[in-house]
């Protein structure tokens, strides 16, 4: 029986873990991956670059110089490939990129990898006698300017969703005298010395660019809908969600509160975004759904294009093995997909369940805990759950980081024997 011909878009975490899987049966799967980067890694690749690098190319990282993961390592590695002990739970951008290329040389994946490379285009071809098509890729190379269209039984989606900014639509912010910046471009505290500024946004990345920014600007106004419970620098002030903003650079908040600022950092997170892939392929993305996608994996109509890395909120790495040995499972032929109605009904299920918890459309392919998404896609690809410590930690540094956002990435954690975990605390 032939190889199955796969291409990987994308050689990020997600896009290295379906090589990974897909490479340990190479007797199944001939695997291509592509990436526009001149080196693995995805997100984890710094830039002091912003909008478009040397290149010609749109920076994809949103990296910024101080970041530190808000995960520890030990339920952030891959299951099979462990962070170096001696490392401290909470790492350093530079850490993980040196991780996802040590992964890269472990599972000798490099010559699958083709670097530089752009994809620029994804289309089903369907022929008469095939109920699944051939996907005609069409890839650039980004030195040369020569594209490739070339074949392939199936194509796994994994460029990443922390790259496009969401911009939200503010009244007058188009006239604001000051200088706007999305958390996409932001690279360091320095550029914000002295100011009086305004985050917009108090997820995870907006707290801790807040925290950052702290250090340099003169005073921080963080505006979200809540209330941070935790203590925060004696320079930032919390209030609420911005109404409008004024010509003379004055910000109106939703409880009639106004501060003159002169920065405003939009922390407003990311949108999905596939321009390569055809109307053919029946994806589409709205208010940042990305629909017709069984378990956020798979197409519906075309279960041969699947997708990593769509969830958010989760022990990101831990996750993309799982849906890639799910993939894999597949297209191999060992495991098989419900109807394309019974996928579209679970999606549709999953979806009005959110809603009636009072979820927003946008959070569609937002996991977090809620229910054993891990469970079920391990079950579903028919391999070991993950330890019982991923779910429980993790849970664990969410209720941590929600009262000591400021200290909590000091803690260290040791895994013991039997799985359960200690911690020595800040």
């Amino acid at each position: 029986m032939p190889q199955l011909r796969v291409c990987v878009i994308g050689a990020g975490a997600a896009g290295l873990a379906a090589a990974r899987h897909l490479t340990s049966e190479l007797d199944v799967f001939e695997v291509r991956v592509f990436e526009q980067a001149s080196r693995v890694g995805g997100i984890w690749v710094y830039s002091e670059n912003t909008g478009i690098d040397e290149r010609g190319i749109t920076v994809h990282s949103s990296m910024y110089r101080n970041l530190r993961t808000n995960v520890p390592k030990e339920i952030m590695a891959f299951p099979d490939f462990p962070f170096p002990l001696e490392w401290s739970s909470y790492l350093s951008h530079q850490q993980v990129l040196k991780y996802l290329e040590d992964y890269t040389s472990h599972f000798d994946l490099y010559k699958y990898i083709q670097l530089n490379s752009v994809v620029n285009s994804v289309r089903p071809l369907i022929g008469e006698d095939s109920h699944q098509p051939v996907w005609e890729v069409v890839v650039t190379d980004v030195d040369t300017k020569e594209s490739q269209v070339l074949q392939f039984n199936a194509v796994i989606v994994c460029n990443g969703h922390y790259s496009i900014p969401r911009l939200p639509a503010i009244p007058g912010m188009e006239s604001f005298p000051g200088v706007v910046m999305h958390s996409h471009d932001y690279r360091h505290p320095e550029v914000f010395t002295g100011k009086h500024l305004v985050i917009l946004g108090a997820g995870s990345s907006g707290v801790d660019i807040c925290l950052n920014v702290a250090n340099c600007a003169e005073k921080v106004y963080l505006s979200h809908k809540g209330s941070l419970c935790s203590k925060l620098p004696e320079n930032v002030e919390q209030q609420r969600p911005i109404m409008s903003i004024s010509v003379d650079g004055t910000v109106l908040f939703e409880d009639g509160q106004e501060r003159k600022v002169d920065c405003i950092l939009l922390c407003t997170g990311y949108i999905f975004s596939f321009p390569f892939l055809h109307d053919d392929c029946s994806i589409q993305v709205r208010n940042n759904r990305v629909t017709h996608l069984y378990k956020h994996i798979f197409n519906t109509k075309h279960p041969t294009l699947s997708f990593i890395g769509v969830c958010s909120l989760s022990c990101g790495f831990a996750r993309f093995s799982l849906q890639a040995q799910y993939i894999a499972s597949v297209l191999s032929g060992r495991k098989s997909l419900p109807s394309e109605d019974q996928m579209n009904a679970d999606e549709e299920q999953d979806f009005q369940e959110r809603l009636s918890l009072g979820m927003p459309e946008h959070h569609a392919h937002r996991t977090g805990t809620r229910g054993d998404y891990n469970g079920v896609i391990a079950q579903l690809a028919g391999v070991d759950r993950l330890s019982p410590l991923y779910d429980n930690l993790f849970k664990y540094v969410l209720e941590k980081r929600k009262y000591h956002v400021m200290d909590y990435t000091k803690d260290n954690y040791k895994v013991n024997a039997d799985g359960t975990w200690t911690s020595q605390l800040f």
